[in-house]
């Protein structure tokens, strides 16, 4: 079934909206690795079937964050639910608040939805939510607060970008002029690298011990492709959780991917009200946001990624992929819900090549390659364990001086008992004769900041870090 092609009827009353109120404190919420019991029993026999899916499943986020208007995108990921190498925090909608639903946290997206109703459907999600209850829903006839956005509402027009300044087209159904028009937003249809959701903007109160925020935007969906749990967007629009906030900065600092299924959390900090001014982070190195003036790319996070050096040498990469264009191509994004870093294909030969050129003592590994999907790969000494293994450093050098020196665990893999690595950087192959291809050129994952302490500083529009243990 296309999801494009899904209609959606759901009737409640709508009722007048007001304005959220701003927060004064600091909110703290626990951060998860977004794991599933079957997802992780299903790939443990097997943990190059578990980087090839994760591989797959970058690569397919990738390709979403360059083409987002594309509807339509070649699935050849295994399904897996849950299994987004992502992290999640818990949020808690309505009046009475019910039951926290988990989100996974996404900086490359804006809405911020969940699962909506018992008739909640996952298709490819080899379950659904009445055979599941591990699938949280929201019930909106529980709420007292639950309240349908109108196609007249300016709230609106976040989701349905197309038509803000064109409120009939969107309200086809309203007489011209009339402006108590009961007519509901339109459904929205949101397409994600992994899948896709749609569903009908409510007005609901959020809990955020210890605020309470009411007529808070949330995206009611009933229908999901390989989507299964709701999606916090934390990027640059409108309707993301922090513009609704007023968030001045927020961070968090994410645990380390084992592919396990741990209950272990450590905490998304957001901060709100007045402002801290200039106030600097103890020991986090600052490179300043960059902005793209391209609608379509106007909701990710850009930073001034200046050179790559492999084992101290600098990789001489075109100056035109690493820098922001006109056209909004090129340059580099820092994203959340993409688990291993994206480079584009002219970028990460060169980097290949330079890490394969200065690899002499270990073997390639051909067989995993294949397998995993992700190269180069190198076959370890059998007894390499407590030996230290001799792989040349990788490090991130942005404008104003700031460089991500990446721990070795942060862009090469080794799974279990296996001797081999691999390194967790996906390609999408691009013919590097034809230049910078659409949108951004490198996709920063969080794969390679786990362990780093990350903040978003909105305020003074500024990405920070620092490696740390995140326990």
């Amino acid at each position: 079934m296309d999801s494009s092609s899904i209609v959606l009827i759901y009737i409640l009353t709508l009722i007048s909206l007001s304005f959220p109120t701003t927060s004064t404190t600091i909110i703290t919420l626990p951060l998860e690795k977004v794991t599933n019991t079957q997802t992780q029993s299903s790939l443990s026999t097997d943990p190059w079937k578990t980087l090839n899916h994760l591989a797959s499943t970058s690569l397919l986020r990738a390709n979403h964050i360059k083409n987002p208007h594309k509807k339509t995108h070649a699935l050849s990921t295994p399904i897996y639910p849950q299994s987004y190498g992502g992290y999640s925090v818990s949020l808690s909608f309505g009046t009475p608040p019910q039951t926290s639903i988990p989100f996974v946290l996404d900086t490359g997206s804006n809405l911020v939805w969940f699962p909506c109703t018992d008739h909640y459907i996952c298709q490819n999600c080899s379950f659904s939510s009445k055979s599941n209850p591990s699938i949280q829903s929201y019930k909106p006839k529980l709420s007292s607060s639950s309240k349908l956005i109108g196609c007249q509402n300016p709230k609106c027009g976040w989701i349905h970008h197309d038509d803000t300044d064109d409120i009939q087209s969107r309200c086809q159904e309203c007489t011209p002029g009339v402006s108590n028009c009961t007519e509901i937003c339109p459904p929205y249809l949101l397409i994600y690298g992994s899948g896709s959701t749609t569903g009908l903007l409510l007005s609901e109160t959020l809990h955020l011990k210890p605020e309470i925020v009411p007529d808070f935007v949330v995206g009611c969906s009933r229908f999901s492709l390989r989507i299964p749990t709701g999606i916090a967007g934390f990027g640059r629009g409108e309707a993301s959780l922090p513009s609704q906030l007023g968030v001045n900065k927020f961070s968090y600092c994410l645990l380390s991917h084992r592919f396990d299924n741990t209950e272990k959390s450590t905490l998304l900090v957001l901060y709100s009200g007045s402002g801290s001014g200039d106030t600097k982070t103890a020991g986090v190195s600052y490179t300043p946001f960059l902005k793209n003036r391209v609608g379509v790319f106007s909701v990710y996070y850009y930073v001034g990624l200046r050179k790559i050096t492999v084992g101290g040498k600098k990789v001489k990469i075109p100056y035109d992929f690493l820098s922001l264009g006109a056209d909004g191509n090129g340059g580099t994004i820092v994203d959340s819900g993409s688990t291993f870093t994206f480079m584009e294909g002219k970028i990460f030969e060169l980097v290949a090549n330079e890490i394969e050129n200065q690899v002499r003592q270990y073997k390639r590994a051909s067989e995993v390659e294949t397998s995993s999907g992700l190269r180069p790969c190198f076959e370890l000494p059998k007894n390499h364990k407590g030996m230290k293994i001799a792989l040349p450093k990788l490090s991130l050098h942005f404008k104003g001086g700031a460089e991500m020196e990446l721990p070795l665990a942060n862009y090469f893999s080794l799974v279990g008992n296996s001797q081999v690595v691999c390194l967790t950087i996906v390609t999408n192959n691009a013919d590097s004769t034809r230049g910078v291809s659409n949108g951004p050129s490198i996709i920063l994952g969080n794969f390679q900041q786990q362990n780093f302490y990350v903040e978003y500083d909105l305020e003074n529009e500024r990405f920070g870090f620092r490696q740390q243990t995140c326990n």
